[in-house]
């Protein structure tokens, strides 16, 4: 599903070049629950927003899903985004003006399939525990029912991967634990592939792939 090819990142900060990912190279087979681990600044959430398309790497290559990343033009990413991914932020990155159900439909919105999609996101957000919260804004909901709906919002697409960047980093671990029982709920029924970075490795279960990465590099 993923492979990671020898891809670095470096970024400019006035005339210094500043190294964040060496050389990293791995796969992550389909279907697998794979967390990316390791110190603040190690490069984790750059490598997993590589993977998301949402950034180019400075060298190598990242096939996702049969693509070549760097060969797909700025279209080609913004609809193998829209299609294919479904993103998890720590920051929830919810629109305060709009209820629980308009976030989960939001992308949908452009394109003009909202109201063909309502319904089902409908039966998603119940299926979180949120069908007494349909109506309700963000300032409304508490940070777990907030990430519910991010998750809910995510899956509304049926992405064939699942990006989480730090999922539960705003979320105490009761409400954390039930965020990664969703996810797994996904990775078991429809065969997603999920990539999670943490910092917390109480979330990770036997049979989990872990990539731990150290200064730039994996390291485990």
């Amino acid at each position: 599903m993923i492979n990671v090819e020898n891809v670095t990142k470096s970024f400019r900060r006035g005339d210094t070049e500043i190294p964040v990912l060496r050389g990293i190279s791995c796969e992550i087979p389909r279907g697998a629950f794979a967390f990316i681990v390791g110190p603040s600044g190690s490069g984790k959430s750059t490598l997993l927003y590589l993977i998301g398309a949402l950034d180019e790497p400075t060298s190598g290559e990242i096939h996702v899903a049969g693509r070549r990343l760097d060969e797909v033009d700025q279209a080609g990413r913004d609809a193998f985004r829209r299609t294919e991914i479904g993103f998890v932020f720590q920051s929830f990155n919810l629109l305060s003006n709009l209820s629980a159900l308009d976030n989960v439909l939001i992308p949908y919105m452009p394109i003009g399939e909202a109201a063909r999609r309502r319904g089902d996101a409908i039966e998603l957000l119940k299926q979180v525990g949120l069908e007494h919260r349909l109506d309700h804004r963000p300032a409304q909901l508490s940070g777990g029912e907030q990430q519910r709906v991010a998750i809910a919002r995510a899956l509304l697409k049926q992405p064939s991967i699942v990006l989480a960047d730090e999922p539960t980093g705003e979320l105490d671990s009761e409400n954390g634990a039930e965020v990664y029982r969703y996810l797994r709920r996904l990775q078991q029924e429809q065969n997603s592939t999920v990539v999670s970075v943490t910092h917390d490795r109480s979330y990770i279960q036997e049979g989990d792939l872990v990539l731990e990465i150290r200064d730039g590099r994996i390291a485990e």
